[in-house]
């Protein structure tokens, strides 16, 4: 995961990053996924950011 974007206001966070993943599928043929996710997250009272929303497909193409 790569970060693009983050935008902030007070305990709000809008990240827009790039993100790929590989493995192997059931056939034993690489499989590679890759986009970019618009995610929101929230800063709880102990100080940790939280996911809210995870929208992996989240923009549109650029």
């Amino acid at each position: 995961m790569r970060p693009r974007h983050t935008y902030t206001s007070g305990d709000l966070a809008l990240l827009i990053v790039d993100w790929s993943i590989g493995g192997t599928g059931p056939d034993g043929a690489a499989v590679r996924l890759a986009g970019t996710a618009t995610d929101l997250a929230r800063r709880g009272a102990d100080g940790l950011w939280r996911y809210l929303v995870d929208d992996p497909f989240g923009t549109a193409p650029s």
